[in-house]
């Protein structure tokens, strides 16, 4: 069984949500209630007050701490639930007033993903994560205790019930990433051979309850669980998605964002988001009839940069248009390329479209080329050898390495963001791609 695991609904919740004018980047009160209820927990009563500061020792004052307090006896609160960032002491203090268990931001979607979690890694990954969270807070509730005694012949001061606990923990943790880590060499070579097979991965990403999972069971026939809930869906799911006769692309299902996504959790789930850093291209889901649509895409951005994955190409999908009243239609930039494509996950509107932007994208034939690379650009032809774009090569003296490629536009675009080469140093051998070099 595993650390996290404890019975699900039946808690009385008192939310807490303080203001603090002069911190312009706060988590948004309607985002805290949609992560409250999809913790499956009642959320009994609302307290929202302003502070100039947060108090160090329990981050509020001491006359909503009293209130917070009557409220919690009268009402027969099982937990308090802050819209914020606890430090442990905070934590500590609050829940020796409060005499209930007390949880911040960080906790709860902590504990959203643990009743999420499906999957063998899921699960490893959000015990790693809440294992981390709880390690800073070990001094809760073994203040009272007394060192251990040894047994015959190993008497003395042993070590703290908290010693104990920090050791077992380490342990643990330890276990953790081990086992994380041969997930992780497993999904690598699983890449690698759809690489080398020249297959390319098309990654949703997006806010979470944009819409993500519903487009990808509308593209594929899958039935990943969606429901109008925050971070319904956990575990990544890799579908296969036919373009023509000819070539198919690997559709990634991501975990979704929220602002200030837990470090612990970007940590925990790093091996899963290599899908969405090594991926051709970035599917970015919005709800467009979301009026902080624009936070959220830079919400979304930073996590994207967080792991690696800010210089895969992105597609922009504004989902709904069903709920907002848009039509469906593809938006071009400057070059006449597709960023953004306006569509409905739930009634397969603009469908047509996305469909013909990733054809275009992805279908055409590889085209051949010549590139010669000098002794310190190892990492290039490494790149390109995983890629499986080398057809031949040719080693000289000097070091330089002649090489004959065959490069799709989604690996030309890649290689060029990824390394900052010139599209000039690529000899044309043959017919290739539009818009390539």
């Amino acid at each position: 069984m595993f650390e996290f695991e404890r019975p699900r609904g039946g808690e009385r919740a008192l939310l807490v949500h303080i203001n603090f004018p002069h911190q312009p980047d706060q988590d948004d009160l309607a985002e805290f209630v949609e992560l409250v209820r999809s913790a499956d927990v009642d959320d009994v009563e609302l307290i929202v007050g302003s502070r100039a500061t947060p108090s160090a020792k329990a981050f509020i004052g001491k006359g909503k701490l009293d209130e917070i307090a009557a409220l919690v006896k009268s009402l027969d609160i099982d937990v308090v639930l802050f819209n914020h960032s606890l430090s442990p002491s905070q934590e500590r203090n609050l829940e020796q007033a409060l005499q209930c268990r007390v949880l911040d931001r960080t906790g709860l979607i902590l504990d959203i993903f643990a009743q999420r979690a499906q999957s063998f890694e899921g699960k490893l990954q959000v015990e790693l994560a809440q294992l981390k969270h709880l390690s800073t807070r070990l001094v809760r509730g073994w203040t009272h205790l007394e060192r251990q005694k040894g047994g015959i012949g190993l008497r003395g001061p042993g070590e703290t019930q908290l010693e104990t606990d920090r050791r077992l923990l380490g342990k643990r943790i330890k276990y953790l990433n081990n086992r994380l880590g041969k997930v992780a060499r497993q999904r690598e070579l699983s890449r690698q051979k759809r690489t080398r097979a020249k297959v390319p991965t098309v990654a949703l990403v997006g806010y979470t309850n944009a819409g993500k999972s519903t487009l990808f069971n509308a593209l594929t026939d899958a039935s990943v669980y969606t429901a109008d809930q925050l971070f319904a869906t956990l575990d990544p799911t890799l579908r296969k998605l036919q373009l023509s006769p000819q070539r198919e692309v690997i559709l990634a299902d991501t975990v979704g964002f929220v602002r200030h996504l837990p470090h612990d959790l970007v940590a925990a789930f790093r091996a899963t988001l290599v899908e969405t850093r090594e991926a051709d291209l970035i599917l970015h889901v919005v709800d467009c009839s979301d009026d902080a649509r624009q936070e959220k895409i830079e919400a979304v951005n930073r996590v994207l940069h967080e792991v690696g994955a800010a210089e895969v190409p992105q597609l922009v999908i504004y989902n709904k248009i069903d709920i907002s009243g848009f039509d469906a239609r593809i938006d071009l930039d400057d070059q006449d390329k597709a960023w953004r494509i306006w569509l409905s996950a739930a009634t397969g509107a603009g469908f047509d479209e996305l469909l013909e932007v990733l054809r275009k994208r992805f279908c055409e034939q590889a085209g051949s080329y010549r590139l010669v690379l000098n002794a310190s650009e190892g990492q290039i032809r490494a790149y390109l050898f995983e890629a499986g774009a080398i057809e031949s090569e040719k080693y000289e003296n000097n070091g330089d390495i002649h090489l004959k490629l065959s490069i799709t536009p989604a690996l030309f675009n890649r290689l060029e963001s990824r390394f900052d080469i010139s599209s000039d140093r690529f000899e044309i051998l043959a017919d290739a791609l539009a818009g390539a070099a």
